[in-house]
């Protein structure tokens, strides 16, 4: 109650009478609970699964792209689905410290994005080439998603300080829950109209379900209408338990979004048809929904270190094991279910790490905490999409390993495992240092 009125006490402009600021914090709805809490939640839970779960399901895309005119056979496909992902993570500091400083902006944000969102979608249906397609589905989609989406991450710490994890968790889970269902309906939109009427069609969805939203996505403790900028502090970023995890992150992102984009293919090339092989990113999706729940209850508990090593070396472990050695559909769909849980809860930990890095510095501000990470993230993806294409092009062993190791899609594997792997290893450097001292 003290830290929630000091926090009110920075917000108001100067010369407000104190009992005024007592008498609205006794009139300020419940935190970690109660209509208003889980409304907010809910609402955050449906932009998740608008914004995210369309990026996410790309790999429908582009299948689609690369066996249809105008773009059959282009070479930068893959670069779309990660511009409409980097480009929003990498701006993601800006959008925050955007918020934080001006306050009254963070109403406006969401119905912005959302606007954005919608005009680069209907601009994207009459695209004839894949720079268009990179410019309007990709960059411009990665703005709006990243202007709109700002404000769940904002408000968040406001109605949830206990049970934080738990909600980001809930409300991450809704790219999942969205992933499992969008394929199916693009992938058939697709296969029907083409992909002009299908874009169009889902930036009227985008508009339809933000609409009624976009009330319930609002503060919980009043905001300022002064005009005086409110500054924050970066001195985080040179902090070394952040600096680990950013390393971390980026490594990580590297081979993340590989699978859902190369899966569908993959699972071609095996015998798949367009509904069966639409269901590896269905799977990694759904699996993901449950994953970011169960990962977001264990920050709650448990420090970032302990998160992040679960989902490391469990999305290790599965493509190793599982994706390397799958040479039918049964083993492959085995392996999107525990891609989905280990790797697809990956971002659920970094309450944790914001958790961690403000014990260290009280004076960071959580969401640009995860801003930065989701820099981090953002670098990861975009290096990612050439880099793929890259890894595709040129692979000795093909034909001469056994299972998917000795596919085309072979590298792919030991890049993404290798990701998550040396992922883990940086986090582990700090606790084997204190364990083994100079012999480290």
């Amino acid at each position: 109650m003290e830290g929630e009125l000091r926090e009110m006490q920075n917000l108001r402009p100067e010369g407000q009478d104190s009992a005024i600021e007592a008498s609205e914090m006794r009139q300020l709805p419940p935190v970690d609970g109660g209509k208003d809490a889980w409304l907010f939640l809910a609402a955050c839970f449906i932009i998740e699964a608008l914004v995210w779960g369309f990026t996410f399901s790309f790999g429908i895309f582009q299948d689609y792209y690369n066996t249809h005119e105008p773009f059959k056979g282009s070479g930068d496909i893959a670069i779309i689905g990660t511009c409409a992902m980097g480009v929003s993570y990498i701006l993601a500091p800006l959008a925050f410290a955007l918020l934080i400083a001006v306050p009254r902006f963070r109403r406006w944000a969401t119905p912005v994005g959302f606007l954005i969102m919608c005009l680069s979608l209907a601009l994207s249906s009459f695209s004839t080439s894949i720079t268009q397609l990179i410019l309007s589905q990709g960059i411009a989609y990665g703005i709006g998603a990243n202007i709109g989406y700002a404000p769940t991450i904002i408000f968040m710490g406001e109605w949830f300080v206990k049970r934080k994890g738990l909600a980001f968790g809930i409300m991450w889970a809704g790219t999942g829950l969205s992933g499992v269902i969008l394929p199916l309906v693009l992938q058939r939109l697709l296969d029907l109209y083409g992909f002009k009427t299908t874009l169009r069609v889902y930036a009227l969805v985008l508009a339809l379900l933000s609409a009624p939203l976009i009330y319930f996505v609002k503060p919980r403790l009043p905001v300022a209408q002064s005009s005086r900028f409110r500054p924050f502090d970066l001195r985080f970023l040179r902090n070394p338990t952040f600096l680990i995890y950013q390393v971390c992150n980026v490594v990580q992102a590297l081979g993340f979004f590989l699978p859902t984009i190369y899966l569908p293919s993959y699972a071609r090339s095996l015998g798949a048809g367009s509904l069966t092989s639409s269901l590896t990113v269905i799977l990694v999706n759904l699996a993901s929904v449950f994953g970011c729940v169960i990962m977001g209850h264990l920050t709650d508990r448990h420090n970032a270190t302990t998160c992040s090593l679960i989902s490391l070396i469990g999305s290790a472990l599965s493509v190793f094991i599982i994706w390397g050695f799958s040479v039918t559909l049964a083993p492959l769909y085995v392996f999107c279910i525990a891609y989905g849980i280990f790797a697809g809860s990956f971002s659920s930990a970094w309450p944790a790490v914001t958790n961690d890095v403000m014990r260290q510095d009280p004076l960071a501000e959580a969401s640009m905490i995860l801003g930065f990470l989701e820099t981090g993230r953002g670098i990861g993806n975009v290096v990612s999409g050439p880099l793929s294409e890259a890894l595709l092009k040129n692979y000795a062993w093909k034909d001469v390993l056994k299972g998917g190791y000795g596919t085309g899609y072979g590298t792919l594997i030991v890049f993404t495992g290798a990701t998550a792997l040396l992922s883990a290893l940086s986090i582990m450097a700090p606790p084997l240092r204190r364990m083994f001292g100079t012999y480290f």
